[in-house]
């Protein structure tokens, strides 16, 4: 097929003349966009103030919008991802004329997609509406935005055959309709990407899902009654079976013998292969994982929590890898194989990468690199001792923390909740360089909870870092997950554990935060200060740091700073350190091979 699409100069050109008469429009854009949708949680309410029009570039410090220079009012893209934005698809984006992405993903948006959405934002490179309830059929009108480089539709209500005529998106790189109610032939040139990225739909068929097949209109009378004759045999065999075995059951074990159950329940699976994202050894099957970790004994456990159980696994050549099996999750594989993906793709220096999966009957299980120095939490309340980390340490694994998660909500792409943010989930390499793990994994964790970012059955997170806001609201925010760091940050400061406060008296009942904020409130702030930090020369910057944990830990979630803003003020708290080693937490995501797409250079 002939690619019809301009080249890129051409597309940045028709950019440079729309700019010329867009600053005023985009303005009008976003106010047209903050009337059209329900903000139950105000977070653009509180962030899109119009009042400080007489500023150069105002707009750009609104949340989620990202534009082409910081002091000129013309949107680049509006990444309104994980929200809890309600309402129809927003209305005036027609104004955002030189626009070039629109995330949407994870809110709770219902309705059809404008059908001619293709006029409304014609410069899109990248259109992300996944984990909505958007339905209808998808507008064929799609097929004319040729710069398009990712299309994610995945976990809507979308019905009816995807067009045809999206075979002219000649620059698709990313594409996903999983979870939806599509029907038909899936178009030829959609069939180079993978069968998870299709599934979930019933109707859907070809390359490279199953072949299509005609359905019939009749069945035979005989085929049916010797079906269900057939099923009566059945039922009359499992019955009689299922009654010898009752009777030969042997003597119920004695607690702890099978707390290993699952693992021997795998053992007939042990052949199937550990999909790798990296390659620490050159192949790995399940078999290897069971062998590396004594069949998951209970010896090898270094850690347990509301997402699972991990365990150390020593590999012959005696490297070290840390296999979690993860909590009870009702996800389809195809849903719980395209997470993983996400997730396997997300890298950064102060997060835990993800380097493999594997998928064992109802077993799911996780695989990461090992770090020997366990987690924050084990440093600082090793059970009768006292925390030996000195000052400098303490704030360059608080940095490192800051910009791990800074870069998890900012900079990656999809942006991520982390939603159970403690200091058990800050692990430390074997130079205590701090790494966030168990990252993604929350929505993995209820089956009833995907698009709404929403805590159910009373699951919150740990004890003593969950956000006040939760109790009434029970969504997940980007600001609960600076509560919930701002505990962190306390506990480094403190020594104390988030619930227990050895330093205030007898008859405090509070947690960690309400006796900050007793303290504060007396002006006597210093005194939870651990005192074994006091007197060499960080005074000041003691004080600092707590000021800032402070500010995360407010009641009221939008006076919270934002990670980023968390993350700028520790640093420039630890800048005579000199830890940072660069700034990469701002730049914009690669693809899986390392390069900037051609079409995604308009958008950066």
């Amino acid at each position: 097929m002939t690619n019809h699409c301009p080249p890129l100069r051409v597309i940045l050109l028709l950019l440079l003349i729309s700019s010329c008469f867009s600053s005023d429009l985009d303005v009008q854009c976003l106010r047209s966009v903050l009337r059209s949708v329900i903000d139950p949680n105000r977070i653009l309410i509180s962030s899109w103030n119009f009042d400080n029009s007489s500023t150069i570039g105002y707009i750009c410090r609104f949340t989620g919008v990202e534009c082409w220079h910081p002091d000129e009012n013309r949107v680049l893209s509006l990444r309104l991802g994980n929200l809890g934005l309600q309402g129809s698809f927003p209305q005036g984006l027609q104004n955002c004329s030189s626009m070039t992405g629109l995330d949407l993903s994870s809110n709770n948006f219902t309705g059809p997609i404008p059908l001619d959405i293709s006029r409304e934002i014609p410069y899109l490179t990248l259109l992300d509406l996944s984990y909505n309830s958007f339905s209808g059929s998808i507008p064929q009108n799609i097929s004319n935005m040729t710069y398009l480089n990712l299309l994610n539709l995945q976990h809507n209500q979308f019905s009816g055959t995807i067009p045809p005529q999206f075979d002219l998106l000649s620059r698709l790189a990313t594409f996903n309709v999983a979870d939806n109610r599509l029907s038909g032939f899936i178009p030829s040139s959609l069939r180079k990407f993978p069968a998870s990225n299709f599934a979930g739909n019933q109707g859907l068929c070809g390359d490279p899902l199953d072949e299509c097949q005609a359905s019939s209109k009749s069945k035979n009378n005989s085929a049916i009654v010797g079906a269900i004759v057939g099923v009566v045999v059945v039922i009359i065999i499992v019955v009689i079976v299922v009654f010898f075995c009752l009777r030969k059951l042997p003597a119920k074990k004695a607690k702890g013998e099978d707390e290993n159950k699952w693992a021997k329940s795998i053992k007939g699976t042990k052949a199937i292969k550990v999909s790798m994202f990296e390659n620490p050894v050159s192949k790995i099957k399940l078999s290897d994982l069971m062998k590396a970790t004594d069949q998951f004994s209970k010896e090898n456990i270094i850690g347990t929590g509301r997402t699972g159980t991990m365990y150390r696994a020593v590999l012959p050549d005696g490297s070290f890898l840390a296999v979690k099996r993860l909590q009870d999750s009702q996800h389809s594989e195809s849903q719980f194989t395209s997470e993983m993906k996400t997730l396997g793709q997300v890298r950064h220096r102060n997060l835990v990468p993800l380097l493999g999966f594997c998928i064992a009957k109802r077993e799911k299980l996780l695989v990461y690199k090992h770090t020997p120095k366990g987690s924050l939490y084990d440093q600082l309340h090793k059970e009768g001792e006292d925390c030996k980390m000195d000052w400098p340490l303490r704030l360059r694994i608080g940095i490192g923390a800051a910009k791990g998660l800074a870069y998890l909500h900012h900079t990656c792409n999809p942006r991520i909740l982390h939603r159970n943010i403690s200091s058990k989930c800050v692990i430390l390499d074997e130079d205590y360089e701090p790494k966030i793990s168990d990252f993604g994994l929350a929505r993995l964790m209820n089956p009833l909870d995907t698009h709404l970012s929403t805590f159910v059955n009373g699951e919150f997170g740990d004890i003593g870092y969950v956000a006040p806001e939760y109790g009434s609201t029970l969504v997940a925010t980007p600001k609960g997950d600076v509560y919930s760091f701002g505990v962190v940050l306390l506990e480094l400061i403190t020594s104390e554990r988030p619930t227990q406060v050895s330093s205030a008296p007898d008859n405090f009942k509070g947690n960690l935060v309400e006796w900050i904020a007793y303290l504060s409130n007396k002006a006597i702030l210093q005194d939870a200060i651990d005192k074994s930090l006091i007197g060499k020369d960080h005074d000041s910057e003691l004080m600092q740091f707590m000021k800032v944990a402070c500010s995360c830990t407010v009641s009221t979630a939008k006076e919270r700073p934002t990670m980023f803003e968390v993350y700028q003020l520790l640093r420039a708290i630890g800048e005579k350190y000199h830890f940072s080693v660069g700034d990469d937490l701002m730049l914009p995501p690669l693809t899986t091979d390392g390069e900037t797409p051609d079409e995604l250079i308009v958008a950066m």
